[in-house]
Parts: structure tokens; C-alpha cells; sequence
């Protein structure tokens, strides 16, 4: 018997042939032995990538938010809503994911590269929608997908998980802004935009080679790359814009709440008013736009909280939109008036507008002539999308309302405090009424019978002609149904 024979001693496995209990896959199925021990990066290159990704998606976050009063395009506001309450949330889960791995200070204030401030700076400025959707979608979300699938690569999928699945998610939904992009741009950029672009695609590309792309492990260019659309600093513009399809923004001629808190008026009619009400709130995330871009020097947070609202209410302009079209109801017929976002944006400063958003979403919280009271319309009509629609809506404004005392109250003292100054500035946007109309914006047409005989007809119903004759405006009322005066 040689020496050795029978001693336990048993021959090395291959790496490559290391298998867990019965077959189990090893290391929870994460990555292969072989990989684990050859793939990674240390903590430093981990972090740093991280902050390089996390810099990007702050800046889209500001651009999308930035540009969504003054694109005109219905659609595209709201997808600029969406995609920045994804880059809103993807920037807090990576910046708490380099507070896990490094001591103070984290430096995720600094720019890892001025080069890629240039880059979003270039995309930011885009003078035209055509440039913006090029510039977002066909150069700066694809950099951010590089960067996610390069650093779920690289990493060690054991040793750096939390890196690893907080990018898998974020990869997530920035390919879905990005699937989305590519329909824009299909359906919006001609070959007469692309040839009025010129080399500035090109130059947005010499710009992120300069910078090492988004990625962070290539080498940089070097080149000194010159700005052409920032050479002049851009200028945020609060004027909302509506496309051609959103006629007579200026008309305050119909007055929901009174209809639809009026007892005497069966619910099934009010399906009509709860609809307009929601697809309204388009003017929300325009108005928040300006709040979210003016206002500096919050915890991100507040930023991250601030841009969910911002989807919230786009989300409930969608719901009416949704409900329109189940009633077969066109409703580019319907006059969606602008007027809200307009005076808040041009006439009151950010403090001033939160103040007015959260006086309006505390008014609200009463059961009467508020969500709750909705909701129970919605109900009373017996259609189901109705009822879901104001089920969310009423989840959403009580978050909301959460968001205002989180953040507005601690600044000006007190609940009662912000209200009240709320209130007051309200009171500064005067309804211009008669202005509007003599200045031939507006002459307040009463939208209301041709849309309920449009939704009588898929209701299979007469209408009833007391309804017909609604004729309520709001020329001395405001939507919470407080008296005003007239300018």
C-alpha cells in the first residue's frame, strides 16, 4: 500500500466543477465560483462609477423637469413627468448606496467631470423639441444604460450585491425611457430637424469621448470640446405651452366643483365633471416644474418627494384622459384652461406657489367638497373605472398633502400658518376674467351641453334638459369654491 492510500485526503475539484449541496447552485445562485473570484472591483472604482451615474441622472432629472411647462406636446410633458420621478428616485437609491460604502465626505455634490457638465449643459439649452428628444434620448439615456449594464458587469455580484441590484432596477426603468425615446424621436424628429442639427449630435459625442463616456473606465480624449447651443446659459421658461389639440387654454367657463358638489345633480352627469378635473391637473406638473427648478439648496429628498408629486398629478391628468375616451367624449373639444399654471408661474415666487398647492390639497382633506366626497360620486355612478380613478386620486392627495407638511410647514412655522399664507397668495392671481375676454383670448364658451349630449349618447340616455341649461362659471369662484374678486 503506498503512503498515503486510505488517508481521507481526497483530490482538489476544479473550480469550474464546484457545485453546492446535491447540485445547489452556489453563492444564492448569484454568479459561478469562477466568476466570483475573478470578477469585481474594489470599493474606490465601485464608488466612483457610482457618483458618475448618479451625477447623470440628477442632471436629466433637472432637464426633464425643467422643460415640461414650455413643451408644448401633450404626451411628451407627460413623459417627461415620469422620467424624472425615475431619475428622482434612482439618484436617492445610489446616494445611499455610496453612503454605505465611504466615511464622509461623499462628494456627491461634485461633478466627477466638468466635460459632462458641458455634455448636459449642450442637452439642457436644446433650442428646439427635436434637438431635446435627440439629446435626451439618442445621447444622454444611453450613456446612463452603458454605464448600468458596464457597472453590473464589473462588479462582483457577491461581494458588491447592494451595487449590483440597485443598478439592475434603476437599468429597469431607464431602458423603459429609453424604449420610449426611440418612439418619440421615430415619431417627431423628421430628416429636415436632423439636418437643421447639423454636427451637434457629433459634438455631444466628442463631448462624453472627452469625459471617458458616462461609463467611467474608458480613457478620456483630452479634447477640449466648445459648447454651441449653451454658449448662451439656458433660461428657464414658465409660460406653459399646450399643442394645437388643447383649444381655448383661457377659458374659465364651466365650473366643476359647482356642479359636482351640488346634491340636486344625480352622479352619472358628474362622470363628466370628476373627468375634466382630472385631466386638468395637467397644469400641476407644470407649475410644480417651476417650484422644483427654482428652489436650491434642499436635501435631495425634498427634490425626490416634490418630482412623485409631479408624476402623481400627471398620472391623474392620464386618468381623465382615459376616461374620456371610455366615454367616446373627443375631448380636444374640451377647453383644459392653463390659467392656474400661468398666474402661479409668472406672478408668485416658488414659496408662494408650494403655499397655494398645499393650501388646495388641505382643502381637500374635509369629506365635503373634497376627495373622500369624490370618491363617493365616483361610486354613486356605478362604473368601476370612475370609482378606481377617484380610489387613486384620493390615495394620491393624501400622500401629497403629507409632502406639503413634510417640507412647506417646518419652513413657515405652522399647518395653520402655511395655510393662510397659502391662501393669501392664491388671492394675488386674479381671475382676468373680463380682460381675457376683451382681449379677445376668450369668450368663455360654455363647452358643457355638447360634451354631456356625447356622453348621454354612450350612456344610451335623454339628456336631461335642466342639465343641458348649466351654465356656472367661474368668474367669480375660485375651484375650492371660495368668492374672488374680478381684475
Amino acid at each position: 500500500m503506498s503512503h498515503g492510500e486510505n488517508s481521507g485526503i481526497t483530490a482538489p475539484v476544479s473550480i469550474d466543477d464546484y457545485r453546492g449541496y446535491a447540485g445547489l447552485p452556489p453563492l444564492a445562485g448569484l454568479l459561478s465560483m469562477r466568476e466570483a473570484t475573478t470578477q469585481g472591483l474594489t470599493v474606490a472604482e465601485s464608488v466612483e462609477r457610482i457618483k458618475r451615474i448618479h451625477w447623470a441622472l440628477k442632471r436629466l432629472h433637472s432637464i426633464f423637469v425643467a422643460r415640461i411647462p414650455a413643451t408644448a406636446i401633450y404626451e411628451l410633458k407627460m413623459a417627461f413627468s415620469l422620467h424624472a420621478h425615475y431619475c428622482a428616485e434612482h439618484v436617492s437609491a445610489l446616494a445611499r448606496r455610496v453612503r454605505e460604502m465611504r466615511q464622509p465626505p461623499y462628494g456627491l455634490e461634485v461633478s466627477p467631470d466638468a466635460m459632462l457638465d458641458i455634455f448636459f449643459d449642450e442637452v439642457l439649452a436644446a433650442p428646439a423639441v427635436g434637438a431635446l428628444l435627440v439629446g435626451i434620448y439618442e445621447k444622454a439615456l444611453p450613456s446612463v444604460t452603458r454605464a448600468l449594464t458596464n457597472l453590473m458587469a464589473d462588479t462582483n455580484r457577491l461581494f458588491d450585491h447592494p451595487t449590483y441590484r440597485v443598478c439592475r432596477f434603476a437599468l429597469l426603468e431607464m431602458e423603459e425611457a429609453q424604449r420610449y425615446g426611440v418612439e418619440a424621436v421615430r415619431c417627431l424628429v423628421k430628416d429636415e430637424d436632423r439636418k437643421a442639427l447639423g454636427d451637434w449630435p457629433a459634438t455631444l459625442d466628442r463631448m462624453l469621448a472627452a469625459a471617458g463616456d458616462l461609463v467611467g473606465k474608458a480613457a478620456r480624449s483630452g479634447e477640449s470640446v466648445e459648447r454651441q447651443f449653451s454658449v448662451t446659459p439656458y433660461r428657464y421658461d414658465p409660460a406653459p405651452r399646450r399643442d394645437q389639440r388643447f383649444i381655448d387654454p383661457y377659458n374659465m367657463g364651466v365650473n366643476a366643483e359647482a356642479m359636482l358638489f351640488d346634491p340636486g345633480v344625480e352622479p352619472l352627469p358628474k362622470t363628466i365633471m370628476l373627468y375634466f378635473k382630472r385631466m386638468r391637473e395637467i397644469d400641476v406638473p407644470e407649475m410644480m416644474s417651476s417650484i422644483l427648478t427654482e428652489v436650491t439648496g434642499k436635501p435631495w429628498e425634498y427634490y425626490r418627494d416634490m418630482t412623485r408629486q409631479l408624476w402623481d398629478e400627471a398620472r391623474h391628468a392620464m386618468m381623465g384622459e382615459v376616461g374620456f375616451v371610455s366615454l367616446g367624449v373627443d375631448w380636444t373639444r374640451i377647453p383644459f384652461n392653463f390659467t392656474w399654471s400661468l398666474g402661479l408661474n409668472t406672478k408668485l415666487n416658488a414659496k408662494e406657489r408650494h403655499a397655494v398647492l398645499f393650501t388646495i390639497e388641505q382643502g381637500l382633506m374635509p369629506r365635503r367638497n373634497g376627495k373622500e366626497q369624490e370618491w363617493e360620486i365616483g361610486v354613486a355612478t356605478a362604473s368601476p373605472l370612475t370609482a378606481m380613478i377617484q380610489d387613486y386620486d384620493w390615495a394620491d392627495e393624501v400622500l401629497h398633502a403629507r409632502i406639503g407638511k413634510d417640507w412647506l410647514v417646518p419652513e413657515i412655522g405652522s399647518q395653520v400658518a402655511a395655510m393662510e399664507y397659502g391662501d393669501q397668495a392664491w388671492s394675488k392671481v386674479l381671475v382676468d376674467w373680463k380682460k381675457w375676454k376683451d382681449d379677445g383670448l376668450t369668450a368663455h364658451r360654455n363647452w358643457w351641453p355638447e360634451v354631456y349630449r356625447s356622453a348621454c349618447l354612450h350612456w344610451g340616455t335623454e339628456p336631461d334638459p335642466e342639465l343641458l341649461a348649466y351654465n356656472t362659471t367661474y368668474e367669480n369662484t375660485r375651484a375650492d369654491l371660495k368668492e374672488v374678486g374680478v381684475s
